[in-house]
Order: C-alpha cells, then structure tokens, then sequence
C-alpha cells in the first residue's frame, strides 16, 4: 500500500483559513462564527490531523448546510444554569460555535468557582476536540470534553454500529514547550481517517472495521457507504472481542453517550443516523460536555505544570523496546506535527483540491488563485 500523502501539493495555513472563513460567510455563517469555524478546522491540520480539517470542509458542514439539515446562523441558548454547571441547546447550529462558547462558559465559572461544567444538546459535529481542551490549557486550567456522533462503533460481541465514535479528551498543561492532550476516538480509528485513505484510494488496516458476518473489512470506499447504511461497524478500543480489552473501548464510548445525552435529556445511539424513516436526510442533533478545572485551588500552577512535564519526561525517558527509537507522549506527535508543518502548510492531494476549486468556483471567491492551477 503506497503513502497516503502521495501526490499531495502543501499549502500555507494562512491562506486556507482565510478561505476557509470566506466560504463559512458564503454559506451563510456569521462572520465572527465563520472565523471560529475556520480556526478549528486549521488547528487540526497544523496538529497533523488531516482527518478533521480542511478535507471536512465541504462534505461535513457546507454540505449539510446546504442540505437543510445543519443551520448557518447559531441560536445558543442557556436553558439551565446554576453557579458551576449550565445546559446550553445548540438549535442545529455550528457546532464549532456552540462547542467554543460552551468551553468559554465553563472557563468562567472555573474562574469563579474553581470548576465548571457545560452540557449541549442539539448541537452538530465540532470538529477536533482537543481544541477546547486548549482553550482551558490556555488559561491554565484542566479541560475535558467529549461528544457522541453518528452511529458507527458495535459493541463487544456485536456487529451493528450503535455508539458513536464519541472520543473522550484531555488537555492538561505542563511546563513543556506543548501540552499534555489526550484526544482520541474510543474507536480504533474514526470516520476521518477512513475518509482520508478513501481519498487517497487506500485500503484501510485490518481490524478497523467489523462487517456482518464478523471478520475485518478493509474495502474503504464500500465501508463508507456500508457505515451509513448499517452494514458496517468500527471496532471498539482493543478491537473485536474481548482477548485484547475490546469491551474496555465499548465502555468508555458507552460512557461517552450517557454523559453527552442523558444530563441535557439529548438524541442518542440510532437517534443520531441523520436518516428518516424514508432515508431522507435530517438532522443530527448530537450532544457534549464541557469541563473546566481551574489548577490554583488544588496546587500552584508552576508546581502543577513541574510535576505534570517531570511525569511525562521519565515516561519518554523509559525503557524502549528493540528497534525503537523513542517513547511519545499525548500531545508530542502533534507538537512535532505542527514544527513540521508551520513553514509548508496542509497537505492536499487531488480530490480535496478538486474540492476548493468548486467551493471557490461556486461562490464566486475568485480572489483565491490556487498555485497548483
């Protein structure tokens, strides 16, 4: 199997969140919300993942928007609030919107009262998580939050996509150059990453996907279609069956859901297709949580952010195993990622530049002229 980055032309971070940004505004986002929605896109292709940034551009939130099934125009609303805690209903909106004032919230009250906790319902796909884990970080805080999705992840000893791929994330800073982030799919690998081989025209790895007979699928383009349709199903962290702790990934994914949707009474499970009884598209009104825990009651910050980087440096400076050349820890591949990437931008191959070419083409951006024409 050839690299998934062959073929690819790399392009400066700058000008693909500025275009990014105008085509949010061209679809009908706020301005203020499409600068939010753009800069959590970019920070996903800085960090190296190529799963939740511009490639989902299109397909993910202009597409929906167009298909009636997600609104432009954000209606965050507080519909339950005490002093640590608020429940906030997204309307349909941007998710990225409603995951970010979310995020704010619970900062404020960590503030305030030391820890806070914001639950959304009928919200939509908010891109990475790991990015409002850092907007804690960035005020010296623990961040935490997950999200369920579309159904796509079968329980142990199941074949049917149930859970979805409902990632579980932490961020936590340390005095290192990056910061402790934790933020992975309770999935062995997540739609995105699927979607990025099938771009690429890859098969997938073995043990990813589950098909209905029970044994691993590695079809991409046929796995996409057959996830939609039910007729495929990720495997849960520790993959199928038990012997290598598939349940402990079913679990926390279970976890996920419940926190996601039972604490703002949200859509759940097959809730969460985007189907209607006739296959018709509709929307997914997906829910997540929030929570922000401020360092400085529980320890000075300097002594937090010592202890956090000395744990995570004798981790990396541990025994290796023959033939490797290092031990990573959550965050670093990504840090490493972006030193990479901060002087040659994303990396696009033909489909997701066939892709800009018609956004830019259809909404008439035509300021942007695309080296590789």
């Amino acid at each position: 199997m050839g690299n998934i980055y062959d073929d690819v032309i790399w392009v400066d971070f700058d000008t693909l969140e500025t275009f990014m940004k105008d085509v949010f505004v061209g679809v009908g986002v706020p301005e203020e919300d499409a600068g939010i929605c753009a800069n959590v896109l970019i920070a996903s292709d800085k960090r190296g993942i190529d799963s939740h940034g511009v490639g989902r551009l299109k397909p993910i939130y202009v597409d929906r928007i167009r298909d009636g099934v997600q609104n432009p125009v954000t209606d965050f609303e507080i519909v339950r609030e005490s002093p640590t805690t608020a429940v906030v209903d997204g309307h349909n909106g941007m998710g990225h919107v409603i995951a970010y004032r979310s995020m704010k919230l619970a900062i404020e009250k960590a503030k305030a009262y030391g820890m806070g906790m914001v639950a959304a319902r009928n919200s939509t796909h908010y891109g990475i998580a790991g990015y409002y884990s850092m907007m804690a970080i960035n005020e010296g805080m623990i961040g935490i939050t997950g999200t369920n999705a579309r159904p796509s992840i079968a329980p142990t000893f199941g074949v049917e996509n149930m859970l979805g791929t409902n990632p579980l994330t932490f961020g936590i800073p340390t005095d290192e150059e990056f910061p402790f982030v934790l933020d992975c799919a309770t999935s062995v690998a997540q739609r995105g990453k699927i979607e990025v081989y099938a771009r690429a025209g890859k098969e997938i790895p073995e043990g990813w996907v589950i098909g209905f007979d029970g044994k691993p699928r590695t079809d991409t383009q046929e796995i996409l279609i057959d996830l939609t349709k039910g007729k495929a199903a990720l495997t849960p962290l520790g993959g199928i069956g038990e012997e290598t702790g598939g349940y402990k990934g079913y679990g926390y994914a279970t976890v996920v859901e419940i926190l996601s949707a039972a604490l703002q009474a949200g859509s759940f499970l097959k809730m969460l297709s985007g189907f209607g009884p006739a296959q018709e598209k509709q929307p997914i009104p997906i829910g997540h949580f929030f929570i922000a825990i401020n360092i400085e009651p529980f320890s000075p910050i300097a002594e937090f952010k010592k202890t956090a980087g000395d744990i995570l440096r004798e981790l990396r400076a541990s025994r290796k195993a023959p033939n490797q050349e290092r031990i990573y820890t959550a965050g670093e591949k990504e840090y490493i990622a972006w030193q990479s990437r901060k002087d040659k931008g994303a990396p696009l191959n033909a489909v997701l530049r066939k892709q800009l070419v018609q956004l830019r083409d259809e909404l008439g951006l035509y300021e942007y002229k695309f080296s590789w024409e």
